[in-house]
């Protein structure tokens, strides 16, 4: 079954991914500004886009300085597959597996390409009144480039009329996002982003909130211009959404996992979300794939809860399952016994397939 299994549900899901999570698509490209092609320039700008890349990997700004990547400072091209100019920017292609085989040597977590999509509502309030961040709108940009350069898929909504109505100074500002929430579920992200910036003495500095599922996280962030904020903001999300999805070395084992409620349109983003690490389809019945998978039981907690998966105990699948059937009568005539012969042993029955749930697989369903 499984060799037709996998194509059929490929194509088919194809047709209708959940919009959930997303691939950053270019992880491993850097563009660090320059204000010229001098090899001294160059070199510095190399140098800033390593520093650039490990932050995005490992969510550890201290990480591209320490001792265990001297050897990566010193000789940048031995992760890099191509680098070129575009207006004043260089653009540093970085290799996928040199660069991770690298940061792993040294012991560093990583953060792979699947990554929570993250709609901002961003407002900006200036002398001439507030206003959010549409996605089709000239300001956008700068937010755009600054997720590319730190690593995030993220989204803006469209700001019409009703959106502006509704992502007030107020409301990006409270405790719970209320209605914020819900004017957000058009876009299907996994973690929402509320921004009020501000302009005053000269630089612009911003109040942010950031909610994955129930948790919070709130900061501060200045910069010199709206540019500079919006990376100031967009660093800072990182740092704390890292610690949630990087991989240290070591800290994997061998899991099996079943998913539950699992269809046609699912499958191809859990092989997506799965494929990080290691995750091999073992079995499929009905609605159930059964998958071997190197993690730690957080990771995958915490990758899964982005397809809106949710954990189930084996034993509350246990006091689901229907009560075993009683053994029903034979209507065969049964043969007379012969007193005189010793007791034959009964014939034992195969045992049916295991359904029962086990304590050592992780059980998560939609």
């Amino acid at each position: 079954m499984r060799p037709t299994f996998r194509p059929l549900l490929l194509c088919l899901s194809l047709l209708s991914l959940p919009t959930l999570a997303a691939t950053v698509s270019d992880l491993y490209q850097v563009r660090e500004t320059v204000a010229s092609q001098q090899p001294e320039e160059r070199d510095a700008a190399l140098q800033r886009a390593v520093e650039t890349l490990v932050l995005r990997l490992t969510g550890k700004p201290e990480a591209a300085k320490g001792s265990a990547l001297a050897e990566l400072r010193k000789d940048p091209q031995q992760i890099i597959s191509q680098y070129g100019y575009e207006g004043d920017h260089l653009v540093v292609d970085f290799d996928a597996v040199s660069t991770d085989r690298s940061l792993r040597q040294a012991g560093l977590p990583l953060w792979g390409v699947n990554r929570p999509a993250i709609l901002a509502w961003w407002l900006n309030e200036t002398v001439d009144g507030a206003n959010v961040v549409g996605d089709g709108q000239a300001a956008a940009e700068p937010l755009r480039e600054a997720a590319q350069h730190r690593g995030l898929p993220l989204r803006l909504p469209l700001a019409d009329l009703s959106e502006q109505l509704v992502a007030t100074k107020e409301a990006l500002g409270a405790k719970d996002p209320g209605e914020l929430r819900s004017a957000s579920e058009r876009y299907g992200a996994d973690a929402l982003l509320a921004v009020r910036a501000s302009q005053a003495d000269g630089k612009w500095q911003a109040n942010w909130q950031l909610w994955l599922g129930d948790e919070r996280e709130q900061g501060k962030a200045e910069g010199a211009d709206q540019a500079a904020l919006a990376d100031a903001v967009l660093l800072a999300v990182s740092e704390r959404l890292a610690p949630r999805f990087v991989v240290a070395p070591g800290a994997s084992s061998t899991q099996t996992v079943e998913i539950i409620g699992a269809d046609l349109s699912r499958y191809a983003e859990l092989q997506r979300v799965l494929e990080p690490f290691g995750g091999q389809l073992q079995s499929v019945a009905a609605d159930r794939l059964i998958y071997k998978v190197s993690a730690s039981a957080e990771q995958l907690r915490t990758q899964l809860g982005l397809l809106q998966l949710h954990e189930v105990s084996a034993a509350e699948l246990a006091a689901e399952a229907p009560a075993p059937l009683e053994p029903q009568a034979s209507a065969e005539p049964q043969e007379p016994v012969d007193a005189s012969q010793p007791p034959t042993q009964p014939q034992a029955t195969p045992p049916a397939a295991d359904a029962k749930p086990r304590g050592d697989v992780l059980y998560f369903r939609w």
